[in-house]
């Protein structure tokens, strides 16, 4: 999260408000289709106390994604199912890599004040090296002649 707390009564698209019976009037599906669905693992709503479901905007906007997938597509439910898993987890992935990727700007900013503080703490009275030029002049190097021991 972003740290904030949130206001308890503040609606979100994943706040559960919505009844099975309202969210089948509003996907437009038969209550026992929402029950088949959830049994299947395809639209979980949150469930209250007694147990019964609250589906959120979020839940309403799946259900008819399940819904146009399996009339205008034809794909099965296991299709449907699998479709969705790997679009959350898509979903989750591109999370980690903005995670990442902040993280990546933050050590990069950190390294650059670092190096910032370690060139300002160079000693000024040292003479900088400066690069000699390589040449390609061959150097021989003879030994001194031995002299004879006494």
């Amino acid at each position: 999260m972003d740290g904030r707390r949130r206001n308890p009564y503040q609606l979100t698209d994943e706040t559960p408000v919505y009844v099975i019976s309202i969210a089948a009037q509003l996907s437009g599906l038969h209550p026992q289709t929402l029950r088949q669905y959830d049994r299947l693992g395809l639209v979980s709503p949150d469930r209250t106390a007694g147990r019964g479901r609250r589906y959120s905007a979020r839940d309403i906007e799946l259900l008819r994604t399940v819904q146009q997938l399996s009339q205008d597509e034809g794909i099965n439910l296991a299709g449907i199912k699998r479709i969705i898993e790997l679009e959350n987890q898509v979903t989750a992935l591109q999370q980690r890599v903005a995670e990442l990727s902040a993280a990546v700007d933050g050590a990069a900013v950190a390294m650059q004040q670092r190096e910032a503080q370690v060139h300002a703490s160079y000693r000024r009275d040292l003479v900088p090296y400066q690069d000699v030029q390589q040449t390609s002049a061959l150097v021989v190097w003879r030994p001194k002649p031995k002299r004879p021991t006494e």
